[in-house]
């Protein structure tokens, strides 16, 4: 079975909103109105309801009624009004701008196939371990943002106040300074005078940023940067493939042509390189190439990962290999957040605190020829 997914990118709410951003924003690290964590508890209780018996509309009444908020209660209500008015449950959620075209496909392919409680099963695993993932990549980071945070604190301090101070009785006494006080110094002056620069320049860069983030050529250096990045481009890197194969597995459970699942989560996925990727070998499925010898061909994909999809093609279990291949990656990460924030924790203190030693040893030195010529 086929499903036209050609014309996502044209889908537009009755609002003017388009669907695509509204993807693209729900894919990437920070929440939503109805976030990623909310998904996951309200397909994984909309699966054990449909298990248990109810109906589609009794299930959505009974988590309408056990929402805190009256936002997300008014969002089902929204939905089950749809379902009575005759449209089905994946035209529903697409009504109401807080699903992505990720989830209205995989519920739509789900009710034409008979499938949709396998589909909301799976949809719930995809959010759970995609929340897996944020609560690992924060873990991994977290604790060294907070001592790099604290360090930058102390610097400036140091550099407002205390070298002020230090240089006020340097000059009193007319004490000669060595090359590196008289270079600190200075370095606090400026600070001082021009530290409002500093503060438009990190404004100008996060306006800009929102500005050109969906610009392709910031797309294309922010990633190739961010790969090239040690520990942390490799990191990032598998959370993306791991994203690919969570997804790649929920629609081929869902009974979707391959192809289909691939153009699905390239509109899902706004990572360039691998985005870019999944163009290509598309283009290249429809040529007549098979998936691995097209991933074979992109440096982004894992030689192992092209392997196991070739073992896949040929005993026709891709579905058990892309779970395996999801299993996989999620270990990986999950080593190699403990990893990175093992890493990362040393080099930040390591090298805050040599800035901090270079600034006390500069304003010491000085204050040791002073007790001596006053000695």
């Amino acid at each position: 079975m086929g499903f036209e997914i050609k014309n996502v990118k044209n889908t537009k709410t009755k609002d003017g909103l388009d669907i695509n951003e509204l993807l693209k924003k729900d894919i990437v690290l920070f929440g939503s109105s109805f976030s990623n964590k909310k998904k996951e508890a309200f397909y994984t209780e909309l699966y054990v309801l449909l298990q248990a018996g109810l109906e589609l509309k009794d299930a959505l009444d009974l988590i309408a009624k056990e929402q805190r908020k009256e936002k997300d209660k008014q969002l089902f209500e929204n939905i089950i009004t749809e379902l009575i008015s005759g449209k089905n449950f994946s035209e529903a959620l697409k009504e109401q701008n807080s699903f992505s075209d990720y989830e209205f496909y995989s519920v739509q392919i789900g009710e034409r196939t008979g499938t949709l409680h396998k589909v909301i099963e799976e949809l719930s695993n995809f959010f759970k371990r995609k929340n897996e993932q944020r609560r690992t990549i924060i873990g991994a980071l977290s604790y060294p943002l907070i001592i790099l945070f604290t360090a930058i604190l102390a610097v400036v301090f140091m550099m407002q106040f205390v070298v002020p101070m230090f240089a006020d009785i340097f000059r009193q006494n007319k004490v000669e300074l060595p090359w590196i006080t008289s270079k600190i110094i200075g370095a606090s002056n400026f600070f001082r005078d021009y530290y409002w620069v500093f503060i438009v320049m990190i404004l100008v860069f996060f306006v800009g940023k929102i500005i050109v983030k969906d610009k392709l050529w910031y797309k294309k250096i922010s990633s190739s940067f961010l790969l090239k990045v040690p520990f942390v481009g490799e990191f990032f890197r598998k959370v993306k493939i791991a994203q690919f194969t969570q997804a790649i597995s929920l629609l081929i459970g869902a009974k979707v042509p391959l192809l289909s699942g691939i153009q699905l989560t390239q509109k899902m996925i706004t990572f360039y390189p691998l985005q870019n990727a999944l163009t290509k070998i598309e283009s290249d499925i429809l040529l007549g190439k098979s998936l691995s010898e097209s991933m074979s061909s992109h440096p982004i994909f894992d030689s192992k990962m092209s392997s196991l999809i070739k073992v896949a093609e040929e005993t026709n279990q891709n579905q058990v290999i892309f779970e395996r291949l999801t299993e996989q990656y999620n270990k990986e990460i999950e080593y190699k957040s403990k990893m990175l924030s093992s890493v990362l924790e040393p080099i930040i203190i390591l090298f805050l605190g040599a800035v901090v030693a270079t600034i006390l040893i500069a304003m010491y030195i000085p204050m040791f020829n002073l007790s001596t010529v006053i000695g």
